[in-house]
């Protein structure tokens, strides 16, 4: 009888078991190019807001539309936090940067990897799905939560791909060439 030994998320790098978790704005792809790169490794794949639309059984925006910005994301933070993940692709909300201890635990599980795409873009692909989820204050703008988040995705990314005119396809293999550049995976 084989036993399977036990690699802890924490201590894992990703190429041996850890995790890559993907950072960006909403609309800048985290879900398409993380189930991309999860495929390609033969990984499972996780999305926290489905996790949060699953936790509270009803759709990302409707739980956002009843909290505060603030109240959204200590919550969003407290399931991050809570994830304990090996082998695994994980999508974040856009707005997991605004804690330190979440992005802390997510680089304790592997890379962190930031989509990075141009605000004409996001703002494209936000307008096809109005309805996503979002954590926005009241009279906030999606500029505005642009410029407040770009810094802090780019403090805390182990990686940046620039997503400018790159397919899903393409971007999952940039990801994974800066990974690989970096021995990640």
């Amino acid at each position: 009888m084989s036993t399977l030994a036990h690699v802890s998320p924490s201590s894992a790098a990703a190429g041996e078991g850890g995790c890559i978790s993907i950072i960006g704005m909403a609309g800048s792809g985290k879900t398409t190019v993380g189930r991309l790169v999860a495929e390609a490794l033969g990984w499972a794949f996780a999305d926290t807001d489905h996790i949060i639309e699953a936790s509270y059984g009803t759709r990302l925006q409707t739980v956002a539309d009843a909290m505060s910005k603030e109240a959204f994301i200590e919550m969003e933070s407290d399931v991050v936090c809570s994830l304990q993940l090996a082998r695994a692709v994980i999508a974040t909300g856009g707005s997991v940067v605004y804690r330190q201890r979440t992005m802390a635990h997510l680089a304790s599980l592997g890379p962190v990897v930031f989509l990075d795409v141009p605000l004409e873009t996001i703002l494209e692909r936000i307008a096809l799905n109005p309805a996503r989820g979002l954590a926005i204050a009241p009279g906030q703008t999606i500029e505005d939560l642009f410029r407040e988040r770009e810094a802090l995705y780019h403090r805390y990314a182990t990686v940046t791909v620039a997503m400018r005119g790159l397919t899903p396809q393409e971007s999952a293999a940039q990801v994974l060439e800066a990974l690989a550049g970096q021995g990640r995976v």
